[in-house]
């Protein structure tokens, strides 16, 4: 078992780091800078854990085979992307995927598609308040994120807000 004031003390020791990020990704925080922004130890710490992408350099962060591992399991990680990154739509769905937070991090154009929003709103109903006004007026995308947050109503459009299957959810008939 590794520790940080471990690798810290052997931060320059490529072979020790690589040993210590296999047990923890997240260790390469305490690594010299040269190992964050060495791709194979990049890529060795964030498919341990994909928030190791948060130590990566400037340079691995805009790297796409590094952020298509890194938000694997921890979509929301995509917040450590570059700014282009940020804007890829393949990349965008898989993190959507685990964490619908992602919307929040996107580009303006990806807040306006269709798939990201709706896989987004699937797992995250609530962040449907940062998708394009176009597509808060959608009603799969205000039912999908209503079911599975009923405070993202106060977020679609007001015209949704009185349809039937919506008011549905929101006010369920009582069994009888």
């Amino acid at each position: 078992m590794y520790t940080y004031d471990e690798v810290k003390e052997h931060s320059s020791d490529r072979e020790y780091v690589e040993k210590a990020i296999e047990e923890d990704g997240l260790l390469l925080d305490a690594a010299d800078e040269q190992f964050k922004d060495d791709k194979e130890l990049v890529m060795k710490a964030v498919t341990k854990d994909g928030g190791a992408l948060e130590f990566a350099s400037k340079r691995l962060k805009g790297d796409r085979e590094i952020l298509m591992q890194a938000v694997e399991k921890k979509g929301w990680v995509l917040c450590y992307a570059s700014d282009e990154l940020k804007a890829d739509k393949e990349l965008a769905l898989k993190a959507a995927k685990t964490d619908g937070q992602i919307l929040y991090y996107v580009s303006k154009e990806l807040r306006d598609d269709y798939d990201v929003v709706l896989e987004a709103v699937k797992n995250k109903g609530l962040i449907v308040k940062y998708a394009s006004k176009r597509l808060r007026s959608d009603k799969t995308i205000a039912l999908e994120a209503i079911k599975q947050d009923k405070r993202a109503y106060d977020f679609i459009v007001p015209e949704l807000r009185k349809d039937e299957e919506i008011q549905a959810i929101i006010n369920p008939e009582p069994v009888q």
